[in-house]
């Protein structure tokens, strides 16, 4: 009888044990009384393709060890499509997989998803974002996730309004300036500039798309930004459609004292710290609480605080990050409303401390909405 009430308590220590480990492991939703076993794979370019995305989900599998599976794409994705997709699919193929996650930037993807619905009805399949036709995309595709690019271009000229600009100077160039969603973004801004009483003024610079590369781009915006700051005074924000602008853009800011709300992909790692020569290690650089704080440290000691902006962190960070705690959210709580906008903010502040807004992708063709498809835009940080 000892020996029996022994090996009793020996076998519920052990199934204890057992039970423990797994749902520390999991983090599964309840099924009953215990923990389902969950995996969660994202999919996302190589570190050298895309470093921000790549890096966001390798935060995930550390912060998640045991469910997040990442997975990049091939290196030249272009010419290994069809290994690319199979890749997706795979993950499809292991019991415990719940959710994938495709973060790409790029269109081609979309077959691969479907196959995954068409196969494992029970995966909830999320973008974040891809480029393929929005309508295939909200049918085949669970939910999907993206930056609403176009209504930044009324977000930004309403930030610089509070700022307490009086002018919005638009640089661009024609390559640039064809592509629609940038097109719209412009005319975004342009109108909201004119509802607000703000002037607005466009300059084209030389295209180092069609000429040779980004020099002279670079050294017109030298040579004209004194020009216009001069006729139009430092209550005056400007906005430049692309990247390397920036780099002069930030430099001509610090000494001329106009303003800058936003660069044109908002993130504490655009030229700020180049121009500030910022020594952020490795490690600091994806803390970006910290690098915030060395940026407006240094803004405020050369009287600029309040007169530069910027997102609190990359969205090509955030996305990823976001899109993985939502489908945790999802598969852990069945109940979650995940298409209600309201809900998806709420999410974004509670799990990152930012505010973001969210909004339903509108069709082009009549304005109608996607349901499954919302993109966002983060509140502006001033330095």
């Amino acid at each position: 009888m000892k020996r029996y009430i022994l090996l009793l308590l020996a076998v519920i220590l052990t199934a204890g044990c057992v039970s423990g480990c797994g749902s520390q492991a999991t983090s599964g939703k309840k099924s009953s009384d215990k923990a389902e076993i969950y995996k969660i794979g994202i999919v996302t370019p190589t570190l050298s393709t895309s470093e921000d995305e790549f890096r966001a989900a390798e935060k995930m599998v550390k912060q998640y060890p045991g469910v997040v599976k990442h997975i990049t794409l091939p290196e030249n994705f272009a010419t290994e499509i069809e290994t690319g997709l199979s890749q997706i699919t795979s993950l499809a193929d292991d019991p415990q997989m719940k959710a994938i996650i495709v973060v790409s930037g790029q269109a081609g993807l979309l077959p691969a998803l479907q196959k995954v619905e068409e196969t494992r009805p029970d995966i909830i399949t999320m973008t974040a974002p891809i480029w393929d036709d929005p309508a295939l995309m909200s049918k085949y595709v669970d939910f999907n996730l993206d930056t609403d690019w176009v209504k930044r271009g009324q977000a930004i000229a309403t930030q610089a309004h509070a700022m307490g600009a009086k002018t919005m100077i638009h640089y661009s160039f024609p390559t640039h300036l064809a592509k629609e969603v940038i097109a719209q973004r412009k005319d975004a801004m342009q109108k909201t500039c004119k509802e607000l009483g703000m002037q607005w003024v466009e300059v084209v610079t030389p295209d180092p798309q069609t000429g040779n590369g980004t020099g002279p781009m670079l050294q017109f915006l030298r040579e004209d930004i004194p020009r216009q700051i001069g006729k139009y005074g430092p209550d005056t924000n400007i906005f430049g459609s692309n990247c390397p602008m920036y780099d002069v853009i930030i430099d001509e800011a610090f000494k001329l004292k106009y303003m800058v709300a936003e660069q044109c992909c908002p993130t504490p790692l655009q030229a700020y710290p180049t121009v500030l020569g910022l020594e952020i290690s490795e490690a600091d650089a994806w803390n970006f609480d910290k690098v915030n704080g060395m940026i407006s440290k240094k803004a405020a000691e050369k009287g600029m605080a309040g007169r530069l902006g910027g997102w609190p962190m990359p969205a090509t960070v955030f996305m990823p990050q976001y899109a993985v705690e939502l489908a945790r959210k999802m598969i852990e709580d069945p109940g979650f409303d995940y298409k209600k906008v309201d809900n998806l903010n709420k999410f974004a502040q509670d799990t990152f401390g930012c505010g973001v807004s969210f909004s339903k992708f509108k069709a082009k063709a009549d304005g109608s909405e996607f349901d499954n498809y919302a993109v966002m835009i983060m509140d502006t940080i001033l330095y």
